[in-house]
């Protein structure tokens, strides 16, 4: 045993030093994928049908600019759907459409916020055209945010637990505790997800941090990668992930999207301690499913795995003792999850601001955990520039009124407006589940839906519930548990080769159902006595 245990850990760490470098070199640029992949017919797919609803006539209800806007937010979710392009080149692709359809349209029934005034000192209106030089302010609205300024720095916090491995560490700390029972291993897989939630403001990070640990694991003991084991541990982990972005405020940008797009137009900033209120219990809850959804769906061919935990105990050991940079990443870390959950409470800092103080400590030479340059090679930028051109598009919709009119136009000849709010609630999320099945960024899917979904608030009259039912939608938008295309940590995942789409869509489909029964019975009950709704 003692010489299995030996020879399993050296094939344990060589598997797992492998298996980290190549998830590190999956997961750099998991936004932006290689020129290989462009589609040139989805991409001149997405130009005709711009064109085309350019030429439509249009309806009298329907102002110029806001038609453009929705021949841009089309042309921007087929590129999407299908990543005709990459992400960041269509973000650029958004932008040009924009400055020149926006700009050279005529200005009609806009929002006070977009009649920018003139260098004249005189104010755009009636048919006047809105001009490139305002379309490039609105273009480039979303990169004024705190809300990019929270996901850029959210980004850095990454990369310094990537740097320092606190991650990793995190992550064998957690499962030498589980054990070596299979079932158990299981639990510990959801802890992680849960204890990195809370430090790690990536999927695709605590997803990566886990992942490669337990595959080493696996094929040290001989374990076959296309075993139920196998696929077991791994789908469970990217699970728990995509559960705990719904939990957490700062775990996802999607998160973000929406919480910016609720500050700018419902004037209500929700802070990380009361989101954590809304959605921690319903996280909670759902990683406890996940335990036994799992483990029924997919029971494994091994009860045990012999030796599992002194291998994990000896990756711990072969890490060394915790080094200077990882006790300051600790302490940063540890003060920035306390001020978050005091905001509001304690304090009145909000969550962009606290992060950035805590970037400005990490990136000071001798007191901080990184230099500016071994960051920057492992920042996505393209990720920043996605999530600012995202939100631009949203505040365009919103703006020229083409969100509003979209709402009218199709939620509001349901005749919403007749039903409880729970009702409607469980409708428009079954809508959020079903057209999330097209996407595979939820950061883009809230830029698209979110500031329909605040339209819709005002076709329904909801006042002062407005915001809990924006919320709820946002927590739906995050749910991506069907296929693995949904979200780029379960894409990393899939990559693997640990398991099979059917497998994913097995262990998903339960989890979606209880998932959507349980944003239902919150409504009825939890969230309403909190007064959310």
């Amino acid at each position: 045993t003692q010489s299995r245990s030996s020879a399993a850990s050296d094939v344990y760490k060589r598997q797992v030093k492998d298996l980290t470098r190549e998830w590190e070199f999956m997961s750099k640029d998991s936004s932006t994928k290689s020129t290989s992949n462009f589609k040139p017919f989805w991409l001149i797919t997405s130009m005709i049908i711009l064109i085309t609803i350019l030429l439509l006539p249009t309806p009298e209800s329907l102002p110029l600019m806001a038609k453009s806007a929705l021949a841009i937010l089309l042309f921007a979710v087929i590129l999407w759907v299908t990543e005709a392009v990459t992400y960041p080149v269509s973000a650029v692709m958004i932008v040009g459409l924009i400055i020149l359809l926006i700009g050279f349209s005529p200005v009609q029934n806009l929002s006070e916020s977009l009649c920018y005034p003139q260098s004249n000192g005189k104010i755009l209106k009636g048919d006047s055209l809105f001009g490139t030089g305002n379309a490039l302010k609105l273009a480039f609205s979303g990169f004024s945010t705190s809300a990019l300024a929270l996901v850029a720095a959210a980004l850095f916090l990454a990369t310094a637990m990537q740097i320092t491995q606190l991650h990793k560490r995190l992550a064998l700390i957690v499962l030498s505790v589980a054990g070596n029972k299979t079932n158990r291993i299981v639990i510990g897989t959801i802890l992680v997800a849960i204890f990195l939630a809370f430090f790690v403001p990536s999927a695709t990070a605590r997803a990566g941090a886990v992942i490669p640990i337990l595959l080493g694991m696996i094929t040290a003991f001989g374990v076959a990668k296309q075993s139920k084991l196998a696929g077991l541990l791994v789908i469970t982990a990217v699970q728990a992930v995509s559960i705990w972005n719904i939990g957490i405020k700062t775990a996802a940008a999607q998160n973000i999207v929406a919480i910016n797009f609720i500050n700018d137009q419902l004037n209500t900033d929700i802070s990380w301690g009361q989101w954590f209120l809304y959605a921690g219990p319903w996280s909670m809850l759902m990683s406890i499913a996940l335990y036994f959804i799992m483990l029924k769906v997919m029971p494994p061919e091994e009860k045990e795995l012999s030796g599992g935990k002194s291998l994990i105990q000896q990756q711990l050991k072969a890490m060394g003792p915790i080094t200077a940079k990882e006790w300051r990443l600790i302490s940063i870390s540890i003060i920035l999850l306390i001020l978050w959950s005091t905001e509001k409470i304690l304090h009145p800092i909000d969550s962009s601001s606290i992060i950035l103080l805590a970037l400005a400590i990490m990136l000071t030479p001798k007191i901080g955990v990184m230099s500016w340059k071994e960051a920057e090679s492992r920042i996505t930028w393209g990720t920043i520039i996605v999530f600012g051109v995202g939100i631009s598009l949203g505040n365009v919709l919103l703006k020229t009124t083409a969100a509003q009119w979209l709402s009218d136009q199709s939620f509001g000849i349901m005749g919403l407006n007749h039903y409880p709010l729970v009702v409607t609630i469980a409708l428009i999320a079954l809508f959020n589940i079903l057209i999330h099945l097209g996407f595979a960024s939820a950061t883009s899917l809230a830029s698209a839906l979110i500031p329909v979904f605040i339209s819709l608030t005002t076709t329904l009259d909801l006042g002062n519930q407005s915001i809990g039912f924006v919320l709820i939608q946002q927590f739906v938008i995050s749910f991506g548990f069907l296929l693995p295309v949904s979200s780029p940590q379960s894409m990393l995942a899939y990559g693997t080769e640990t398991f099979t789409v059917k497998d994913f869509l097995k262990t998903g489909i339960p989890i979606t159902v209880i998932g959507y029964l349980l944003i239902i019975l919150f409504s009825a009950t939890y969230w309403h006595w909190l007064g959310l709704i």
